[in-house]
């Protein structure tokens, strides 16, 4: 029951903000209309369509918030001024009870806070929607922070997700747009995201992997992990003393040099995509700060590790030379490497994506380079090959994000910035140094072990693959008979079934009309409520009698 009221609230403010408005249907069951004609009732909003989403998600709590975030994540799908709007999500929450924090702190890491820390702040530090931060120090004299998730959420966020994988359901049927959004996707995508985001244990093992990477480095300071306190629901980390990287003013005060800070994030970009195959997905202003500790040779400093990202060593070689291709204007390479790539089928007309690129590409460039965004670029092409049946890669929506975030950081910090400029050299250097001999080398030592493991089962495989292929030749005409029966099974259980699924989206229809009519019509709540409920069943008795 509780499901059921949570359902007709988001009903409710879809209806509040008209983002039914946006739902243009298509083949529509009279259910389905139905719903959208209820919808009418309320007044019209007077704000654009990415600000009233914002507001929605920000009324239906924390769970649609984190939502928003995730969609704000994909311009490659939603446009551009939603995403936009959605950026502008405040992840703020009242801070839960630090008596239950402490609570579990010392359920999880099995003794009080006055024993395991020399010092607890019981004060939050900050507080989300997935969890909440304290500062402690340790006994050794260390300042830390320690993060925990709130506690009941898994419940919620599968309740929540059901409701939105439903409401997805509807829009990818009976949208104009559904079928390309592919929202279900999304809404299955999100619920493995949040969900992961529960685990601090994964968070941390990002940390500590980011943190090797960066070990030797200057350009990229992670904080270290106190394992011997953290477990899935609790994680210590080392406390960062960083300047903000949005405020100029405080980082030139402290005499940062921003030119070579926005270089360097640019980077730290490419390093952790091509050199190191793991990047921060997650690099938004409130998760990066800038220390003050060496201001001629500055220096970036990460929190919030949950999301990270890996590409294939295809996707990586495909997109280096992809992007050098691009900038060189050779879009005729551009097209043969998406197909070489798997990107887009090989059944594609090259010299009709070619134009495709070309069109989207040539407006792009005629810019000054320090005006080019290779991030818009990147989305510009593979929007464009969506067009050609290039499926959503999530590996490569990550990257096209984090490669905004850092853009807009850069740019943030010296407007002058060419991307081009710092990029280009590491792209050439990097796709050169993947035919050296000592990397080809390298590769072959790493891979010796397997092979030479797997050699001697070829001859047999060679030998049993060619007796599947004699048996399967023999059973080909009763799989083909088996599969015709199969499929006329199944287009009758859903002509079946196709009757009984309408009966019952009606009747929900039907419900959740009237709780809108109460709702947008505030004169009928005067009616006994006994009487609306017995109007409402003795509707539904009389629609099913039918």
């Amino acid at each position: 029951m509780a499901k059921f009221f949570r359902l007709l609230k988001i009903l409710h403010t879809i209806g509040r903000y008209r983002l039914d408005e946006m739902a243009h249907s298509h083949h529509s069951p009279r259910t389905f209309k139905l719903l959208l004609l209820l919808f009418k009732l309320y007044p019209k909003s007077p704000d654009n369509r990415g600000a009233r989403i914002r507001r929605a998600f920000e009324e239906l709590g924390p769970i649609f918030v984190k939502f928003g975030q995730l969609l704000s994540t994909r311009p490659d799908l939603i446009p551009d001024d939603i995403v936009a709007e959605l950026d502008h999500l405040q992840d703020n929450v009242a801070p839960f009870s630090s008596e239950l924090f402490v609570e579990i702190v010392e359920r999880e890491l099995q003794g009080p806070v006055d024993t395991l820390f020399k010092h607890f702040d019981r004060q939050p530090l900050a507080s989300a929607s997935v969890a909440q931060v304290h500062t402690a120090v340790l006994h050794s004299g260390e300042d830390v922070v320690i993060k925990v998730i709130r506690p009941g959420l898994e419940p919620i966020i599968e309740k929540d997700t059901q409701l939105l994988r439903v409401i997805a359901r509807l829009i990818e049927r009976f949208t104009t747009e559904g079928k390309r959004l592919r929202p279900v996707a999304i809404i299955d995508d999100y619920r493995e995201t949040i969900l992961d985001e529960l685990d601090l244990a994964r968070e941390g093992a990002n940390a500590s992997q980011l943190r090797r990477n960066f070990e030797n480095s200057n350009m990229l300071y992670i904080p270290e992990v106190y394992w011997q306190y953290s477990t899935r629901n609790v994680l210590v980390l080392e406390r960062l003393y960083g300047l903000p990287v949005t405020d100029t003013a405080q980082l030139e005060s402290h005499g940062i040099d921003l030119k070579l800070l926005a270089e360097r994030g640019v980077e730290v970009f490419f390093t952790q995509v091509f050199e190191h195959n793991f990047f921060h997905a997650d690099m938004h202003p409130g998760n990066v700060f800038v220390s003050k500790k060496t201001p001629r040779d500055p220096c970036y400093m990460a929190v919030d590790m949950a999301i990270v990202g890996t590409l294939t060593r295809e996707d990586q070689y495909y997109l280096a030379r992809n992007l050098l291709a691009m900038f060189r204007r050779d879009y005729r390479q551009v097209a043969e490497l998406h197909v070489l790539s798997g990107w887009v089928p090989r059944s594609t007309s090259i010299a009709g994506f070619e134009a495709a690129i070309r069109s989207v590409c040539e407006p792009i460039f005629e810019k000054p380079l320090i005006e080019i965004s290779f991030g818009e670029a990147l989305i510009s092409l593979f929007k464009t090959a969506q067009r050609y049946q290039m499926p959503v890669q999530p590996q490569l929506v990550l990257l096209q994000k984090t490669l905004l975030n850092i853009e807009g950081l850069g740019r943030q910090l010296y407007p002058k910035l060419d991307l081009w400029d710092t990029a280009h050299p590491y792209l050439e250097r990097w796709v050169r140094e993947r035919f050296h001999p000592k990397t080809l080398f390298e590769d072959l030592k790493y891979h010796a072990p397997e092979w030479m493991e797997k050699f001697p089962q070829v001859p047999h495989l060679i030998f049993d693959t060619l007796s599947e292929v004699k048996t399967l030749a023999k059973a080909a005409p009763e799989l083909k008979a088996a599969s015709k029966a199969l499929r006329q099974s199944q287009s009758n259980a859903m002509n079946r079934s196709r009757n009984n699924t309408v009966k019952i989206g009606a009747a929900a229809c039907m419900f959740a009309g009237g709780y809108i009519l109460l709702q947008a019509i505030p004169e009928l709540t005067q009616a006994p409520r006994e009487s609306l409920l017995l109007l409402a069943a003795g509707t539904l008795i009389l629609f099913f009698k039918r």
